[in-house]
């Protein structure tokens, strides 16, 4: 792989994003005394980006691919926790169908690179 740092990865990036979107989220109205819905999604969000970042100093191909494995099951959290925010009325369909595309857009770079680091 190219890349010096882990910054320069575009899933990081991306879910770097995702990151801020769900605190943007979280930090207003009604969604923000949802307690345990906020806190568990702000966390798997932000598992998503630092996961890429811990896996991509692993020291071997293998340990950052097991680490983007890990991004990958965060995504998946973010966007089960998308479906029930979405049931709770904490946001609209037009935010939940930015976010879910975001994460499986994230999910999909991982993919493509754990794919890589394995041939």
């Amino acid at each position: 792989m190219a890349w010096k740092t882990f910054e320069e990865i575009d899933a990081w990036k991306l879910a770097r994003v995702l990151n801020q979107r769900v605190w943007d989220l979280i930090s207003e109205g009604a969604f923000g005394k949802d307690f345990a819905l906020a806190d568990q999604m702000n966390r798997a969000a932000g598992s998503a980006m630092d996961n890429i970042a811990e896996g991509f100093d692993g020291g071997s191909n293998a340990e950052f691919a097991r680490f983007l494995s890990y991004t990958q099951r965060s995504c998946s959290e973010v966007r089960s926790q998308l479906i029930r925010a979405l049931d709770r009325n904490h946001i609209d369909s037009a935010a939940f169908e930015e976010l879910v595309e975001m994460v499986s857009t994230i999910h999909r770079k991982t993919g493509g690179l754990i794919k890589r680091l394995k041939s």
